[in-house]
């Protein structure tokens, strides 16, 4: 082996052990964070199929830059990063093409309480706050999801979104106003 042909090898090993570290980093991250990100990316994308196509997008796109992981600083954020960017392109394609959504049964949260006026109510309740999140505009919807599904501070959604925090701020403010207004204006 050529002098040369051992520099090669020696410079791209450290390259192989940060793939593999970054790969092992990533998987744990997206097995903690599923569920939050399927959260997320159903108001975002306003189905489940479309939700769970997006989180497999976002890993893989995450997955070709796994030697890169150890240089990221917020995980959590640069993953929910991705996973919006991969919602936001479906959800486009779902758009222009006019798609219909799942039925919504995969999704109805059950209550405990056996009264049927309760279990009605809630549902009631349950529709029109998804019907609130879909009239929100996509900033507000995006802030509004990764504050409540993502756990993510002002400062890390400011810095996953690329914006001001105070712009986060204002536009939290705006959506939980509309959300607030959607609920309210049901119960009268």
């Amino acid at each position: 082996m050529s002098v040369t042909q051992q520099a090669r090898k020696a410079a791209a090993e450290p390259t192989v052990r940060e793939s593999a570290r970054g790969g092992v980093l990533l998987e744990a991250a997206f097995a903690q964070y599923q569920a939050e990100l399927l959260g997320t990316l159903y108001y975002l994308v306003g189905n489940l199929e479309d939700a769970r196509d997006a989180l497999q997008e976002a890993f893989i796109k995450c997955w070709r830059h796994q030697a890169e992981v150890a240089e990221v600083e917020n995980l959590k954020a640069w993953i929910f990063r991705v996973a919006l960017n991969a919602g936001r392109d479906i959800r486009e394609t779902a758009w222009r093409r006019k798609r219909q959504g799942l039925p919504e049964d995969e999704s109805m949260l059950v209550s405990r309480d056996a009264r049927p006026e309760a279990i009605a109510e809630h549902d009631e309740r349950l529709t029109r706050l998804r019907e609130a999140m879909k009239q929100l505009r996509p900033e507000e919807q995006e802030v509004f999801l990764l504050r409540q599904n993502g756990d993510l501070t002002y400062e890390q959604i400011a810095e996953t979104l690329d914006v001001p925090t105070g712009t986060v701020k204002t536009r939290m403010r705006l959506a939980l106003a509309r959300l607030r207004g959607a609920l309210e204006e049901g119960d009268q």
